[in-house]
């Protein structure tokens, strides 16, 4: 899933960069835009996923729930503290032109990390009050709770919410609003992104939890019909009268998060069908390849598509010159995974720091 979400974001980019003219007014772009709308969702659904792996493990060896707090709030920290430092990166590679703003931007390494730390405090809570072996539902049950408080909260601390008494660069991580004085599509604050990653932790502790394990394939069959009742659910209350004042379908909508969450769902089982059945068993995946090194070829291919280092002049590529751009993108960001997974030596260990914090999403 991760190697997936790898694609629909190189896409996603590589469109946004260098598509220009009359190629930005086209179906084809509005498409493209529109699956730029899951990479993040899967991104964080399978921190939660992740999540629920380690904590099982550390609950596993006996851990107090005050051990099992820090090290995943520590891991956290170090998605984040790479977040801030590809921010560092980005002002450098860019000096010159980009705001010293540019500095303090919300991205999505940052809230995986601050959702991770959120989930490190949560499951510790849950941990210290419940024992015994209903835990797992307690803890997938205070998941969901937490991911729909997120969603339902999200319209408000929007508008009617906003905590305007914060400086820009703290309330930027409630509601992206930066230093341009509303919220800003484009940014990762708390509200709503973190929400999909307690939703994967909700999915993890139901598979990892003895009905999920006792149901084996049936589980994710479960997952992909509850995704498929998820949409028709959210379409249905889309239709119904908001009681928001300002409602935004497109942007801060519960409706629309929770038809995320359906096709997150309904991704999920068709790429455990894809990987048991299909042609992820039958050898090499540059899928599969790519989701072993995200975080890396993350890192690498935002600067040869937005940043200075660009492959094509931005604004300015019809779709053939854009999707060619894009297919060498993938080529080199593929050939970069390998060297990261395959490559002995001095060079493995500079590439090496990137990956191991990412273990931990």
């Amino acid at each position: 899933m991760r190697g997936l979400a790898c694609v629909l974001m190189f896409q996603t980019h590589c469109y946004d960069s260098w598509l220009g003219g009359e190629a930005r007014k086209t179906t084809f772009f509005m498409w493209s835009q529109l699956g730029g709308t899951l990479p993040a969702p899967l991104f964080l659904f399978l921190a939660g996923i992740s999540f629920a792996l380690v904590t099982e493990r550390l609950q596993k060896k006996g851990l107090p729930a005050a051990q099992v707090a820090r090290t995943t709030i520590r891991r956290g920290a170090e998605i984040f503290g790479l977040g801030l430092l590809f921010r560092v990166q980005e002002f450098v590679l860019a000096w010159g032109w980009a705001p010293w703003s540019d500095l303090l931007r919300v991205d999505i390494l940052n809230t995986i990390g601050l959702s991770m730390m959120l989930m490190g405090v949560v499951c510790s809570i849950v941990l210290f009050l419940s024992r015994g072996p209903r835990t797992r539902l307690a803890l997938g049950g205070t998941a969901v709770a937490v991911s729909l408080s997120i969603a339902l909260l999200t319209p408000l601390v929007y508008t009617s919410w906003r905590p305007r008494w914060l400086p820009w660069p703290l309330e930027s991580y409630v509601n992206g609003v930066h230093n341009l004085g509303q919220p800003q599509p484009w940014l990762f604050p708390i509200f709503p992104w973190a929400g999909f990653a307690f939703v994967g932790l909700a999915v993890g502790f139901f598979l990892l939890s003895d009905f999920g394990r006792k149901l084996g394939v049936s589980a994710f069959a479960l997952a992909g019909a509850g995704g498929v009742g998820l949409i028709y659910l959210a379409r249905w209350l889309d239709r119904r009268r908001q009681f928001y004042a300002v409602y935004d379908f497109w942007h801060t909508s519960p409706n629309f998060f929770l038809i995320r969450v359906g096709l997150l769902l309904i991704i999920l089982a068709a790429v455990y069908v894809w990987c048991r059945w299909g042609l992820g068993s039958w050898g090499f995946s540059p899928l599969i390849q790519m989701g072993q090194t995200s975080l890396l070829v993350y890192w690498v291919h935002i600067e040869f598509v937005y940043g200075r280092f660009s492959i094509l002049p931005k604004r300015a590529q019809d779709i053939r010159a854009a999707s060619v751009g894009l297919l060498t993108i993938f080529l080199a960001m593929l050939l970069l995974s390998l060297m990261r997974t395959r490559l002995k030596g001095p060079g493995s260990e500079a590439l090496g720091w990137l990956r191991s914090p990412a273990r931990a999403n």
